[in-house]
C-alpha cells in the first residue's frame, strides 16, 4: 500500500445518501480475485443504461471530473454489505479521499486498510464542498483540508492516520513484529515424536 501525505485535486459532487455498496460496485461484478480492476464497474447502474452506454445525466460521465481523486457525497456513504470490492473499486477509479457526514463501519474501516481517506465532516461543510468548483488539498499530516476560500480542519483516530502515512497494510503491520513472531515460534516449537 502506498502512503498518503497530500491530495490535490478537483472534488467530484456525489450528492446522494445512504449510497449502499451495491451501487457502488453491483454484485454481478465481483467475480475478479485481484483488488485492480472494478473501477470500470463503478456505480455501474447509474453511470449506464441496460445497453451499457453512459448516461449523460451521471457525474462520472462528465469528462470533466475524469482526474478527480476525491469524492464529496452524503449521510451513510458505504451502507448495505461489507464487501471490501467497494472501496476496490472506488480506488481502482482514481478516488483517494471520501468525505461524508457518515459512513458504514465495516466500509470506513476497509478505507483505511486499503489506502482510502475517509473524511468525516459537519454536514454544512459536506454541502460547501459540494459546490466547490476549484481545486482543493487535503493534507493528512496536518488534517486540513484548503479550498481557494477556506481552511477545513478535520479528526482522525491517530492510529489510522498512522497506517495511512505510513502505507501499512495488515501484512506490512504483522511484517512490524516478525522478530517477536519467529521467537515466539522458536520457544513454542513442540518437540518431534519420531
Amino acid at each position: 500500500m502506498e502512503s498518503f501525505k497530500k491530495i490535490t485535486s478537483i472534488v467530484t459532487p456525489l450528492d446522494k445518501v445512504n449510497v449502499d455498496t451495491d451501487q457502488i460496485v453491483p454484485k454481478q461484478f465481483l467475480k475478479l480475485v485481484q483488488k485492480s480492476g472494478f473501477g470500470k464497474f463503478l456505480f455501474f447502474n447509474w453511470r449506464y443504461d441496460e445497453q451499457e452506454n453512459e448516461k449523460s445525466d451521471f457525474i462520472l460521465n462528465n469528462h470533466h471530473y475524469t482526474n478527480s481523486q476525491i469524492l464529496v457525497t452524503g449521510d451513510n456513504f458505504g451502507c448495505g454489505s461489507s464487501r471490501e470490492h467497494a472501496v476496490w473499486a472506488l480506488l481502482d477509479y482514481g478516488f483517494s479521499v471520501i468525505i461524508a457526514p457518515s459512513f458504514a463501519d465495516i466500509f470506513f474501516s476497509n478505507c483505511f486498510k486499503n489506502g482510502v481517506l475517509p473524511i468525516v465532516l459537519d454536514q454544512k461543510l459536506v454541502e460547501k464542498l459540494l459546490q466547490e468548483t476549484g481545486v482543493i488539498e487535503v493534507d493528512l499530516e496536518n488534517q486540513i483540508i484548503k479550498t481557494p476560500s477556506d481552511e477545513i480542519s478535520f479528526e482522525i483516530d491517530s492510529y489510522q492516520k498512522k497506517i495511512l502515512l505510513e502505507g501499512l497494510d495488515d501484512i506490512s503491520l504483522t511484517f512490524q513484529y516478525e522478530d517477536k513472531i519467529l521467537e515466539f515460534e522458536k520457544q513454542s516449537k513442540v518437540p518431534s515424536v519420531l
